[in-house]
């Protein structure tokens, strides 16, 4: 299907963050709630900076609530090892049936180091090295156990197989991995990888190992510029560009009800606040904002960060959403079952298998 403006369709993900939610129930149903409007795929902040649930447990729980929708987690690659990470993240993908993804950040503050007490608080261009280090070894990890690998002890529950699988051996600048994974390859051979290239320092990482590249502007102007900037970087570094989907991240407050879009918002763009591009105003104006947004080429769609989460993703979902599907511009169904088929990407063939190995 091709919309009116001749471009691709949309692509919509919401984050369901909830600080004082201390029940995964409310995460449940605003994830139900995102896929009900057809979305892409939710996100769920973390840090190690404020007190709160695990979000890869949390969207765990989620996950057999859900059918459809992508679940993407925020999992940091400071103080964590990259075998225990990409292991859960490709388990969050089997719980999900090939619905999981991975926000990569960093931790970049000394209070955060000290909770661990192995170093200190190191550069950030030297943590975004670092982080795709770690992306570059989950993948690797990903690919080290072939589909024989799966054979299951009925007696034990392990997995016992032995062919297929393939040490990684890989040295990074800080730490080493052999492998292979003891989690078989995940259904999607890949979970999406999704990293806010925002901050510069995040963005050879984004170009090179993302999926998803999340970019705030408070125009088509810049955020089209930092666009091509990531394609550009991608295509330097052996990738096709049109491997990366971008999405123009928006706060959104659709307060009351429908109104027209408050100055500084909407129509003329949505305002740049501390914590980034504001957009205040009703979900009407909203749904032009984003066709007029998406109609230039600057993004292939959105991620939107409710300021309340319950009462905003209703009218995302019931106003927005709705406006866009009845204008041919976003789906009104899940043609697929996979993160992956919902963004329109491809299931990554095995590095093993190019080289002979099994698949």
């Amino acid at each position: 299907m091709t919309p009116p403006n001749g471009r691709g369709l949309l692509h919509l993900a919401a984050a369901v963050d909830q600080e004082a939610a201390h029940d995964v129930s409310a995460h449940v149903e605003l994830a139900r709630l995102a896929e009900s409007g057809g979305f892409d795929f939710v996100t769920l902040g973390d840090t190690f900076a404020r007190s709160g649930f695990d979000a890869l447990a949390v969207l765990a729980r989620v996950a057999p609530a859900t059918t459809r929708v992508g679940l993407v987690p925020t999992v940091t690659t400071t103080h964590t090892e990259p075998f225990h990470v990409q292991a859960a993240v490709a388990t969050l993908d089997w719980v999900s049936r090939g619905r999981a993804g991975w926000c990569i950040d960093v931790s970049t503050t000394e209070g955060e180091a000290r909770l661990f007490g192995r170093r200190h608080a190191a550069p950030v261009d030297a943590l975004w090295h670092e982080a795709g280090q770690v992306a570059d070894v989950a993948a690797r990890l990903w690919d080290s156990r072939g589909s024989d690998a799966r054979t299951r002890d009925e007696a034990t529950g392990r997995f016992t197989g032995h062919d297929g699988l393939h040490p990684v051996d890989f040295e990074g600048d800080t730490f080493s991995v052999r492998g292979p994974s003891a989690v078989p390859r995940p259904p999607q051979g890949h979970p999406v990888r999704v990293v806010d290239a925002t901050d510069r320092h995040a963005r050879t990482t984004a170009a090179r190992y993302a999926d998803v590249a999340l970019v705030q502007g408070t125009n088509p102007a810049q955020v089209g510029a930092i666009r091509a900037e990531l394609q550009a970087s991608a295509l330097a570094h052996g990738r096709d560009p049109d491997e990366l989907r971008v999405l123009a991240a928006l706060t959104v407050d659709l307060g009351d009800g429908e109104r027209a879009a408050e100055p500084g918002h909407g129509g003329g763009g949505p305002r740049q606040t501390a914590q980034g591009p504001l957009y205040r105003g009703g979900p009407v104006d909203l749904a032009e904002l984003i066709a007029a947004w998406h109609g230039t080429g600057a993004a292939d769609g959105f991620h939107l960060t409710p300021v309340e989460p319950r009462r905003d993703l209703e009218r995302l979902v019931n106003g927005t959403a709705a406006l866009l599907q009845h204008r041919g511009l976003f789906r009104t169904f899940y043609p697929g079952s996979t993160l992956r088929e919902h963004l329109g990407l491809g299931r990554p063939a095995n590095r093993y298998a190019v080289t002979g190995g099994t698949s």
